[in-house]
């Protein structure tokens, strides 16, 4: 692959690159209008064009294999799931200087999942529940083993051993490592021993759209695949506490296995955030008190198992 503006993270994506890509590829939409969405992410950028459809172009080689894998995968989900997710309309390719694939789905409507768009959150808890137990539900059969594809979402977490204890390691005074690590090595022996099942491999606020206050769609499909489910749990801390989250937990269901590895999933995340150089004030903060959360969950169900 040859050197581009484009390989720089996303420099060089913008409207005017997706106007171009269109009237190259697919004229018949040139003329709606793109703009970018109120809120994007890093891992792609995303387009409105006009008011029934996006644009999603990946930022980084490393992205863009979800643009294959959503585009095979996300028509046969769709049915299955209780809520909306990103349907594909058309998958294009490099062109105009940009060199990976990308593609135009149907827009979603939906505000994205904040507490004070959602009244009543145990509610709210139930139905993302609903979501996941759908989505294990679906015939994994073919579908895409974890791995590089899905950043090991799904895969053994022995993938992220190394970083993890190097992040235990850099924090040392910082949060209570005897504790984390006693977390990590638990879910590291809380082997992933079933069939493989789907999983969205990042069940976050950013990529839950509301309605009415209630779960509508969930999109950024780009790190599912099927393997583990334990990943897609990790919102339990991060967004869920309390009432919703006891609700969260008894309406997904898990076996005590799969919740130990959830929470090594969410303190690999955590610890992680907090040794990230450029972590602001609330970053640190919510990842500070996600891993005393889940420190106080690991002793909690120890407790109740001895």
């Amino acid at each position: 692959m040859t050197d581009t503006p484009y390989e720089d993270g996303r420099a060089g994506i913008d409207a005017g690159l997706v106007r171009r890509l269109l009237a190259a590829q697919f004229p018949q939409w040139s003329d709606l209008p793109v703009r970018p969405v109120e809120v994007d992410g890093w891992d792609n950028r995303t387009y409105r064009l006009g008011n029934e459809m996006t644009v999603r172009l990946p930022t980084a080689a490393g992205y863009a294999p979800a643009i294959d894998k959503e585009h095979r995968w996300l028509p046969v989900l769709a049915p299955c799931l209780p809520v909306e997710i990103p349907i594909p309309l058309a998958k294009g390719t490099p062109g105009e200087g940009y060199p990976f694939d990308w593609s135009v789905r149907r827009w979603l409507d939906g505000r994205l999942a904040r507490r004070e768009r959602i009244p009543d959150l145990p509610a709210f808890a139930a139905d993302l529940a609903g979501f996941i137990r759908a989505l294990q539900r679906v015939d994994a059969t073919g579908g895409p083993a974890a791995g590089a594809h899905s950043w090991y979402r799904g895969a053994a977490l022995t993938h992220y051993d190394d970083e993890t204890r190097r992040c235990l390691a850099a924090l040392d005074g910082r949060v209570d490592t005897r504790r984390a690590s006693a977390v990590w090595d638990a879910a590291l022996k809380a082997e992933w021993k079933g069939a493989p099942v789907w999983f969205h491999g990042d069940v976050a606020v950013n990529n839950l759209l509301v309605r009415d206050g209630r779960l509508a769609a969930v999109i950024d499909f780009g790190t599912s695949g099927v393997g583990d489910p334990a990943c897609d749990l990790v919102i339990a801390w991060t967004f869920f506490a309390g009432g919703s989250r006891e609700t969260f937990r008894t309406a997904v269901g898990q076996d005590p296995a799969t919740w130990a590895r959830a929470r090594g999933w969410a303190l690999w995340k955590a610890l992680l955030g907090l040794t990230a150089p450029d972590a602001d004030d609330a970053r640190i903060a919510a990842d500070r008190r996600v891993v005393e959360e889940i420190l106080a969950d690991h002793e909690s169900r120890s407790r109740m198992t001895e």
